[in-house]
C-alpha cells in the first residue's frame, strides 16, 4: 500500500486500515462528494492529490470527455424560442456508461462560458481559462477550476495577460499555454505554465516564431504548438510545429508537421507512427468542424458531414493490429449543440 502524508487508521471501523482504503478506492468518482461528507478523514483522503494517484495507479479512475458545447435555445412560456445569442456550456461523456451530463455554470459566467475559452485538465481537475467577456467581447484573464469532488468551482489566479486562440495542454499538476494574440491582435510567441498545486504562474522560454490561432498537444513530456500564423500572415497557416522538452526545458521547430494553409483547431491528434493527424479526415460524417480528443483508449470525434448539416458523435476503439472501429452515436437532443473544443479528464 502506498504511504500518504497522513494517516488514514480505522478509516471503515472494525475492517484493516489496507482493506478500508480499498474499498474506498472503488467507490465510483460520482460518490466522491457525499463520501468526503461521511467525517473529517474522508474528507482528508478523497480531496488529496496522494488518492488521486492512488487510485489512478489502482486503475479505479475514469476517463471522460468535458466539451465546450453550444446549449440549446432557451424557450418561453409559450415554447416559442427566444433569440439569444448563442451560449456555451460544459458537457461531459462518459464513454462506459454513455451517460450524458453538464457541468454547472461558472458563478461568474451563469448564462455562458466565455467565448473561445480553452479548457484542458490535469490530476482530475478541470481547467477553464482566457476567452472574451459574453456580453462586451472583450478578452479576459480569468482562471477557473472545477473540482470533480466537490462539484464546485473556484476561482484561480489569473493569466498573466491578455491572451486569445493559443494553445494549452496539460501534465502533472501544470497548465501549458502559448502563443495565440494579445488584446490588440498582434500574435504572439510567448508561453507560461499554471501549477495548480501553488495557483502560481511562471514564464517560459519564448517560441522561435510568433502562432497565432495555434493548437496545443500533450505527447508524452513534450508539449506540441501546432501550426498558427504571424500577424503579417493572418490565416495563413504554417506547416511546422514548436515542441517544448520539459526535461530540457527548450523549443524546437518540427518543419512540415501540418498541412499549410489549414486551420488546427481542435482536430490535431497524435498517430501510433509519431506524426500529427487530421481527426476531420477519421470519417466523411465530421469533416467539417471536426474536434477529436483521445479518452483512454477510445477517440470521440465530433463534426458535420458539409457545412450547416447536424452534429456528429464518432466513436473509435483502437483494436492493435487493425483498423479504427468507428460507431456513430446517437446523441440526446440536448446534447447535440456544436462542440467548439474538448478535452479528455481523468477522474
Amino acid at each position: 500500500m502506498e504511504t500518504f502524508e497522513f494517516q488514514f487508521s480505522e478509516l471503515i471501523p472494525g475492517l484493516p486500515e489496507e482493506l478500508g482504503l480499498d474499498c474506498i478506492t472503488r467507490l465510483p468518482y460520482t460518490t466522491h462528494r457525499l463520501a468526503s461528507a461521511v467525517c473529517r478523514r474522508w474528507h482528508q483522503l478523497i480531496s488529496s492529490r496522494d488518492f488521486y494517484y492512488h487510485r489512478r495507479k489502482s486503475g479505479a479512475t475514469r476517463h471522460l470527455a468535458c466539451l465546450i458545447q453550444a446549449l440549446p435555445p432557451a424557450y418561453t412560456a409559450t415554447g416559442w424560442k427566444l433569440c439569444t445569442s448563442l451560449s456555451y456550456g460544459i458537457t461531459v461523456f462518459d464513454p462506459l456508461s454513455q451517460s450524458w451530463d453538464r457541468i454547472s455554470p461558472i458563478p461568474q459566467y451563469p448564462d455562458g462560458l466565455p467565448l473561445f475559452c480553452h479548457i484542458a485538465s490535469t490530476e482530475g481537475k478541470l481547467v477553464v481559462m482566457g476567452g472574451w467577456n459574453p456580453e462586451t467581447y472583450d478578452p479576459i484573464v480569468d482562471v477557473f477550476v472545477y473540482d470533480f469532488t466537490r462539484c464546485a468551482w473556484r476561482k484561480g489566479k489569473d493569466m498573466p495577460s491578455e491572451r486569445s486562440f493559443f494553445a494549452i495542454g496539460a501534465s502533472d499538476g501544470r497548465i501549458y499555454i502559448a502563443g495565440g494574440h494579445d488584446g490588440s491582435k498582434n500574435s504572439l510567441k510567448t508561453a507560461w505554465v499554471y501549477d495548480l498545486r501553488s495557483d502560481e504562474w511562471t514564464e517560459l522560454p519564448e517560441m522561435n516564431q510568433r502562432r497565432d490561432e495555434c493548437e496545443g498537444l500533450m505527447v508524452g513530456s513534450e508539449f506540441w504548438v501546432v501550426s498558427g500564423y504571424d500577424t503579417e500572415r493572418q490565416g495563413m497557416f504554417d506547416s511546422s510545429a514548436e515542441v517544448y522538452d520539459f526535461d530540457s526545458g527548450e523549443w524546437r521547430v518540427v518543419d512540415q508537421a501540418w498541412e499549410t494553409g489549414r486551420c488546427p483547431r481542435a482536430c490535431v491528434g497524435m498517430g501510433k507512427d509519431g506524426k500529427l493527424k487530421n481527426w476531420s479526415e477519421s470519417a466523411p460524417s465530421v469533416r467539417v468542424g471536426a474536434c477529436g480528443m483521445v479518452i483512454g483508449t477510445q477517440l470521440l470525434v465530433t463534426g458535420s458531414e458539409y457545412q450547416g448539416a447536424p452534429q456528429n458523435f464518432c466513436l473509435m476503439e483502437k483494436e492493435e493490429g487493425q483498423n479504427s472501429k468507428i460507431t456513430k452515436m446517437s446523441i440526446p437532443e440536448e446534447y447535440s449543440g456544436f462542440v467548439q473544443s474538448g478535452c479528455c479528464v481523468e477522474v
